[in-house]
């Protein structure tokens, strides 16, 4: 197995989980980093690993969480991350309004708990498998849809609050 085929082409999306996990960029750049060193540590060893990418994303989740769990973490939001893109099209009025709701969906996202946050970021934003995100969260078929359900449902449940208050 050579890391640069199998393992650098996902470094993306690790640090996307881990931006999400723990809400700043030099802390996910940091997990990414440090996961990269370990799978490289393990040689020879990771030959021997099943699934790569769900044992990357399953290693930088808990290299996130332990970071969080050790006082780690700095409470400022990176909205400006993965924003839209916009087309010539959308006039200043529209992009300002899509970015304002991509804002308050990152701000809600935030605030769900975990397993519902890893959920949603690893199959609506990078568009996982229900079976890549169980491998990868090391959790059952049943457990994945019922967090995406129930993330999904107080996102549209928080969203409908926040029109219904002031937009």
């Amino acid at each position: 197995m050579e890391f640069r085929e199998q393992i650098w082409p996902i470094k993306d999306r690790l640090y996307r989980l881990a931006l999400r996990l723990v809400n700043d960029r030099a802390e996910a750049e940091d997990v990414v980093q440090e996961v990269m060193v370990k799978l490289w540590q393990q040689g020879k060893d990771l030959l021997l690993i099943k699934n790569m990418e769900a044992w990357c994303l399953r290693m930088t989740r808990n290299q996130a969480l332990d970071k969080l769990k050790g006082g780690y973490r700095k409470r400022r939001t990176e909205i400006t991350d993965n924003l839209p893109q916009f087309t010539v099209k959308d006039g200043p009025d529209q992009q300002l309004e899509w970015k304002d709701t991509y804002q308050q969906i990152r701000a809600i996202i935030q605030n769900l708990p975990e397993n519902h946050r890893s959920v949603v970021q690893l199959r609506d934003i990078e568009g996982m498998s229900y079976q890549e995100i169980a491998d990868a969260l090391e959790m059952t078929m049943p457990q994945v849809k019922t967090n995406l359900f129930r993330a999904r449902k107080a996102l549209r449940e928080a969203l409908l609050k926040q029109s219904s208050y002031g937009l």
